[in-house]
């Protein structure tokens, strides 16, 4: 059985807590509230599912999905203009393609 990408996200955020690296959970979208109203997270759409910073100031987002998990074209478009910007930016399905991501290991 494949784990869900809420279980890969926790143990990425665990082993950067272990590691004291800084991390963020970010959620991007719509809610409707209970009065009829849109609450706007006011992040852009395919803002990545984790972000932060190395102690060298260096920026990560990483976006998390599991194993048979699709990114989407606004995923994709958010990272690459974040690499654009010399931010470390990726798609991680493990905690060791996120450890990759964030010590500059990839080969995207």
């Amino acid at each position: 059985m494949s784990l869900s990408e809420h279980d890969v996200q926790n143990a990425i955020r665990m082993e950067l807590a272990r590691r004291h690296i800084v991390c963020f959970r970010a959620n991007v979208g719509k809610v409707r509230m209970a009065d009829g109203r849109y609450f706007d997270t006011g992040l852009p759409k395919g803002f990545s599912d984790l972000f932060g910073f190395k102690s060298d100031g260096k920026i990560f987002f990483i976006e998390v999905k599991n194993k048979s998990g699709r990114i989407r074209p606004e995923q994709e478009k958010f990272i690459e203009r974040m690499r654009l910007f010399g931010a470390l930016a990726g798609v991680a399905r493990s905690v060791e393609e996120a450890l990759d991501i964030i010590e500059e290991k990839t080969d995207e």
